[in-house]
């Protein structure tokens, strides 16, 4: 089957995942992009130059799987005799209506962010198939919609709730886990006196930096030793509380900043020790999933897609309900040495390996080219 995939942000993991899915696939993925940049327009005018872009290809396609970043609705509108016969399923990594915005977002305080989870459902709506990178993240879209649609005057249309629902899958975010294992570290820690803890994510408010950083002062407060590999994106003005963080932990931090090549990325996850994450949301994780992969102990917020990826159950201290649990779970982790012992928990995250995902992905859009409407005569 032939497939186009529609990335309006194409940039990041949604980029890594377009193009290992295209390049894994036993389908024909055409991708079609625009670059991963002001992620506001691209859900307001994306749509209408990607429609222009597809019509210019003047290509017939089995199936259309496009992400959440489409306002899929005036895309359809502007390709009707296009895609009139073509399924559309929709792929969310994200979404608008449960995603925490910066107090500092001149949106949030005006009252327009709302307009972008409505893009998300409507989206949803004209889709034939909705797929979500993880259970929490499905779950949790369907049981916020009903108070999100509560907010509107009239003809709330809350019955399409269920109509979401039963088009609704989990397809779990594919991943190149085995990248990582050219680089591999054997013997982590053994000859370390104190723990390394790893920081791999965005330096964004939604990561809840301010959090992590307020965790590591206590433990310092406590006497407690450690170092600190502060990974990810860094900008040209750091935000303060990463300038206050490395001021207060002084030589502590083994790193500060991006690391630009794969390389030197995968090597830092296989020497740490620890990945501390206080994250106020994470639909899915990938840089966690990266981190347990490598060997890094999780230790992990009881919420958000978590207790996906390893059993709360049978894993209790790997999990805290609040910062001050999670101080007293890490000061444990330390003084007992137990950083040291080897993690067993990147055996639980290899299932989002390409190798384990790409047979599903196929059959799931092999089913959605099956669903299209023969063509009319004329």
């Amino acid at each position: 089957m032939r497939i186009c995939l529609i990335e309006p942000f194409y940039s990041g993991s949604h980029k890594r995942w377009a193009d290992e899915l295209a390049s894994r696939s036993g389908h024909e993925i055409d991708i079609l992009s625009l670059p991963g940049r002001h992620w506001k327009w691209r859900m307001h005018g994306a749509a209408i130059t990607l429609a222009r872009q597809f019509a210019a290809r003047n290509q017939v396609y089995d199936a259309i799987l496009a992400s959440d970043m489409l306002d899929l609705t005036v895309f359809l509108s502007l390709l009707r005799r296009e895609c009139a016969n073509t399924p559309v399923a929709l792929y969310f990594h994200e979404n608008q209506l449960l995603y925490p915005w910066s107090p500092r977002d001149a949106d949030t305080k005006n009252g327009r962010d709302l307009h972008y989870a409505f893009i998300n459902y409507s989206s949803a709506l004209a889709a034939d198939k909705l797929y979500f990178n993880s259970n929490y993240h499905r779950e949790a879209f369907l049981a916020a919609l009903p108070e999100f649609l509560a907010r509107y005057p009239d003809f709330e249309n809350k019955e399409t709730v269920a109509q979401l629902e039963a088009k609704s899958e989990t397809l779990w975010l594919g991943m190149d886990l085995q990248a990582y294992d050219a680089h591999r570290v054997e013997n982590r820690g053994v000859h370390s006196e104190r723990p390394l803890f790893v920081w791999n994510h965005r330096w964004e408010y939604d990561k809840n930096p301010i959090g992590f950083f307020r965790i590591l002062y206590q433990l310092m407060d406590r006497g407690i030793e450690f170092d600190l590999a502060l990974l990810g994106e860094s900008f040209e003005e750091a935000p303060p509380y990463f300038v206050e963080a490395k001021e207060r932990l002084g030589d502590r931090i083994a790193h500060y900043g991006i690391v630009a090549q794969f390389a030197d990325y995968a090597n830092w996850l296989w020497q740490a020790d620890i990945a501390l994450v206080t994250s106020n949301q994470d639909f899915f994780g990938g840089s966690v999933v990266e981190a347990m992969f490598c060997g890094c102990h999780p230790i992990l917020p009881n919420r958000l897609a978590y207790p996906d990826h390893i059993d709360v159950s049978e894993n209790q201290s790997n999990f805290f309900e609040s910062e001050a649990e999670a101080v007293d779970l890490l000061a444990r982790w330390i003084e007992t040495n137990a950083w040291k012992k080897p993690s067993t928990l990147g055996e639980a995250v290899k299932r989002y390996d390409w190798s384990n995902q790409i047979e599903r992905y196929d059959k799931e859009l092999e089913a959605l080219g099956c669903r299209a409407r023969p063509h009319s005569t004329p």
